[in-house]
């Protein structure tokens, strides 16, 4: 008897197209169950990122989204975060390089606040006060960059490595840069 009503439950229960946020151009990522509307609105979902661009070099990344809005069968969604995976931040740590972390809590141009926390790997060691001086760059950098874009231009940039890049050339000539890269975004 308790075996039926589990799956007079599951029968119950309908399928959800998750689209993707206007950012990654609204395509259909994935189809979730759900019991109804109400219970699917605030549902977070996590994907890897080459699931949405199709790209081999994105599939480090996750991302975070959590569903907004329902409109019949389709469930529409908004960036949280993204994130690269544990296993691949841990597989640029070296020995005899520095690993420089910065966690920077910023605001776009329209005033949305998030926090943006970047890895920086140095070639060689460097002295507690180069990586004073390195992070102290970063996060003016990050201020005056972020201040002239929206979110979605500066995630993009994230994406395509653009902000790193400039940020790289930024602090070149601190301490010689190994990789510059996204540690995690939270919106």
């Amino acid at each position: 008897m308790a075996v039926l009503k589990q799956v007079e439950k599951w029968k119950a229960k309908k399928w959800y197209n998750i689209f993707a946020p206007k950012l990654f151009g609204e395509t259909v990522i994935s189809e979730i169950p759900g019991s109804d509307d109400k219970g699917m609105i605030g549902r977070m979902i996590k994907v890897n990122m080459s699931w949405i661009t199709h790209k081999p070099e994105h599939s480090f990344i996750t991302v975070g989204m959590k569903i907004n809005s329902i409109n019949g069968e389709a469930a529409h969604t908004d960036l949280k975060y993204l994130e690269q995976t544990y296993s691949y931040i841990h597989s640029l740590v070296r020995r005899r390089q520095s690993a420089i972390y910065t966690v920077d809590s910023l605001k776009d141009k329209t005033g949305k606040a998030f926090v943006l926390k970047l890895l920086i790997m140095t070639v060689n060691k460097v002295a507690t006060p180069k990586k004073t001086a390195i992070r102290r760059v970063i996060a003016d950098f990050l201020k005056e960059y972020t201040a002239a874009h929206d979110i979605d231009e500066i995630v993009n940039g994230l994406i395509s490595n653009a902000l790193q890049r400039e940020a790289a050339s930024k602090i070149f000539n601190i301490a010689e840069i190994n990789k510059l890269e996204l540690k995690k975004i939270e919106l």
